[in-house]
């Protein structure tokens, strides 16, 4: 079975986010589990985002991989480690999601 190609981004930003998560647990890479979450999460989401780059520009690709990334660490951050976002966080958090957005509706890249 093919996943189609927002699907396979969407495990590349999952297992993204998880592996940068464990990363901060993996303590300098001294803690095996940690470690391996992060050597395996960064294998999925860097196969999974080459997948996607056979049907998807590569611009569109970067800009939703990356953006729901840096959105979804920093709920992850706020969550797991109280790490709360300032005014000018939140402010340019949205300037990131409102880039994507844009990039996504009225660009008109193609994939080769």
């Amino acid at each position: 079975m093919r996943l189609p190609p927002y699907a396979l981004l969407a495990i590349a930003i999952v297992a993204e986010v998880i592996a940068t998560s464990a990363m901060r647990a993996s303590d300098g890479f001294t803690r095996v589990l940690p470690s391996a979450l992060v050597v395996a999460g960064y294998g999925v989401a860097f196969y999974c985002l080459s997948l996607t780059l056979k049907s998807i520009p590569v611009g569109v690709v970067y800009a939703v991989w990356s953006g729901a990334g840096i959105v979804l660490i920093t709920l992850v951050a706020l969550v797991l480690y109280r790490q709360v976002p300032d005014l000018p966080a939140i402010i340019g958090l949205g300037l990131i999601v409102a880039g994507v957005a844009v990039l996504n509706l009225f660009s008109k890249m193609q994939a080769h």
